[in-house]
């Protein structure tokens, strides 16, 4: 009996020995071919994703745009509010330069106070009816105008886009 147990014990130790171990991790192959695919899957990723700073300067102009329109007509129905009279009106302690209309001048110290443009927007020119800014960060040509009406009123209009390089 104990020959039988230990001729069962030698082949229980053989066919343990004799069996393939099993793999634990990648091999070198899967490791390359992983990184092979991460690598093309970026080479068209990054384009989309690389030149984001026209969109920026983009925004930063739209947001420009926004303020000066809302600047535009807060400042006019303040002015009307006040009696429609005087050179000026007082907002939050900034005085802001109106024309006999009522709305903000083409100025610094008209549409430029209203809506704060001094920190974020340089002038690019001035004419004798409007103002062009645009974003202290982005190129000259991304600008927005603003506008006086001959008969009162203002528009505001862009220029230059990311797609056409410019902003």
């Amino acid at each position: 009996m104990d020959k039988l147990k230990t001729d069962n014990t030698k082949d229980f130790l053989r066919g343990t020995l004799n069996m393939k171990k099993q793999q634990a991790g990648f091999t070198l192959i899967e490791l390359v071919m992983v990184i092979v695919i991460l690598g093309i899957l970026s080479a068209f990723a990054l384009p989309r994703f690389a030149d984001l700073g026209g969109d920026a300067n983009e925004a930063v102009r739209d947001a420009g745009v926004g303020a000066t329109r809302s600047a535009a007509s807060i400042v006019h129905s303040s002015w009307l509010a006040g009696g429609s009279s005087g050179a000026s009106v007082t907002l939050e302690g900034t005085t802001v330069a109106v024309n006999g209309f009522g709305y903000p001048t083409n100025t610094a110290a008209g549409i430029g106070a209203a809506a704060s443009l001094a920190d974020d927007y340089t002038v690019s020119a001035s004419a004798a009816t409007s103002i062009t800014y645009h974003p202290s960060s982005a190129a000259n040509t991304c600008t927005f105008t603003y506008t006086l009406g001959a008969s009162g009123g203002v528009t505001v209009a862009t220029s230059g886009t990311a797609a056409d390089n410019g902003c």
